[in-house]
């Protein structure tokens, strides 16, 4: 497979978890310079770059409204995480040559520029990693509607979902050894399996707007450049009624 890349610009949704060392909270400087480092090898083939980072690794905001905080606040704060990890991963980026902006949807303005659609497609087209931080800027939504909507608003060809596994499962591959990888599965089926690709209201978004997501594992070395130079790597989700199983 060639070195040429298929994609003009993407957008890259990475867990907070992806910041922190294993089984731990906070963030891990050397795991995060090391994903700059594989989002500098696509950087550097010419792509578009945009990210969303989660904030799992500061705090949840699920958990905390199940322990019995107000469900609006426990969000809020789990927004101000994502911004705490969007300047490391800024950082990290930065010291390896990319030029980075980092737009926030909660307005912050002595640490991130305010989210405007127009803005961040400028930064795009002047070849800036923009890093989409403080979620939508509304409680009871995910980071994965966050990485659906903004994807949809600044113009991605395609989501490409980081993970620590390589594809999505008929089952738990942990508990059920034979659990197939999915290569293609539809918006519609992922949504009826539950398959836990995205929530339901960042599949619906992606799926009525045709934007493809791809599931891959960022901690094998050169997954993400194989990706952009068009390898079959991970699992597709698309509006394609069409469902292959790896045949593993």
């Amino acid at each position: 497979m060639g070195s040429n890349p298929v994609y003009k610009r993407i957008l890259i949704k990475l867990s907070g978890e992806a910041l922190a060392g294993e089984g731990e909270l906070g963030i891990d400087t050397n795991k995060t310079f090391s994903l700059a480092g594989q989002i500098k090898e696509v950087y550097d083939m010419g792509l578009q770059v945009a990210l969303v980072v989660g904030g799992g690794n500061m705090i949840r905001g699920e958990t905390l409204a199940k322990s019995g905080m107000d469900r609006a606040t426990a969000d809020y704060m789990g927004m101000l995480g994502t911004i705490m990890n969007a300047l490391a991963l800024q950082d990290a980026c930065e010291k390896q040559g990319m030029y980075t902006r980092v737009l926030s949807a909660i307005e912050m303005k002595s640490v991130a520029e305010p989210y405007i659609r127009r803005r961040a497609v400028r930064h795009l087209e002047k070849n800036r990693v923009i890093i989409f931080a403080g979620g939508t800027g509304n409680p009871y939504f995910t980071t994965d509607t966050t990485a659906s909507l903004r994807a949809v608003e600044v113009g991605c060809e395609v989501i490409l979902k980081a993970t620590k596994v390589d594809g999505v499962y008929t089952a738990d591959p942990k508990k059920d050894p034979a659990a197939k990888r999915y290569k293609q599965v539809s918006f519609m089926e992922s949504i009826k399996r539950r398959l836990k690709v995205m929530d339901s209201t960042a599949l619906s978004l992606c799926m009525d707007n045709n934007m493809p997501i791809i599931v891959f594992d960022i901690f094998k070395a050169g997954n993400l450049k194989g990706l952009i130079a068009g390898e079959n790597i991970g699992t597709l989700i698309s509006n394609s009624e069409e469902v292959i199983e790896d045949g593993r």
